[in-house]
């Protein structure tokens, strides 16, 4: 598949992955360091996008624009809003999509994206087959599902919010930053796939949880794209 991107938003989520690269190159562009190099002989992009949507979208496209890489791999942590996921279960994404993309004043569905063909954007067949057979491969007390992403830029952690997600889009967890990779991916033709350990239940809990799980959550995340990439 030639050289993998691979995105995390947050520094737990970037270096735990840096550690284990045999790093060649750092380019920094758009105040974003690139680290570039192999793990286990894979040639990988690795770089920490930040917070939140936009962030996300200029991080994929340099990637697939400027540093050429073939596929787009995003990891770190979300929020469990399916209720039979437990902290550090892991979902693969199926699909992403916005919940805060708002158009229904116009007639649109909530998260349609008028005039463009799609607004839910589908991760790439063989790499969820190979994320998900990571995840059962790696985790020993927890489960992973393949399902659906949903993003905006907002930390949910209010139950009004998190109960919103599941009865309008279906979704099984909730971050900042998935589908704006895959949008991006999507309009470049670049496969993705979205890896994402839960920090926590998107609800009243949320903010202690993130904070008390947050690196064993990246470190899960980190085991199982090590296993992908061999």
């Amino acid at each position: 598949m030639g050289t993998i991107g691979i995105i995390g938003a947050m520094d737990e989520e970037v270096d735990v992955l840096r550690g284990e690269m045999e790093i060649k190159e750092v380019k920094s562009i758009a105040n974003m360091k690139f680290y570039i190099g192999n793990i286990d002989s894979k040639g990988i992009v690795l770089v920490r996008c930040g917070i939140g949507k936009v962030n996300a979208a200029i991080c994929a496209q340099i990637l697939i624009s400027e540093l050429n890489v073939n596929a787009v791999i995003n990891t770190g942590v979300a929020g469990a809003i399916n209720d039979d996921l437990d902290v550090l279960d892991i979902v693969v994404s199926k699909d992403v999509l916005y919940h805060d993309f708002d158009v229904t004043g116009f007639g649109h569905k909530l998260g349609e994206i008028p005039r463009m063909e799609r607004s839910i954007f589908s991760a790439d067949y063989d790499l969820v087959e190979k994320a998900w057979d990571a995840s059962k491969k790696t985790l020993e007390k927890h489960d992973a599902i393949k399902g659906r992403i949903v993003s905006g830029d907002i930390f949910v952690s209010d139950f009004k919010i998190k109960k919103s997600l599941l009865e309008n889009f279906n979704a099984d967890c909730t971050e900042m930053e998935g589908a704006a990779i895959g949008h991006t991916c999507y309009v470049n033709n670049i496969p993705f796939v979205i890896i994402r350990s839960m920090s926590d239940k998107a609800d009243g809990s949320a903010h202690n949880n993130f904070n008390e799980f947050v690196q064993e959550a990246a470190n899960n995340s980190k085991d199982i794209v090590k296993l992908m990439l061999k």
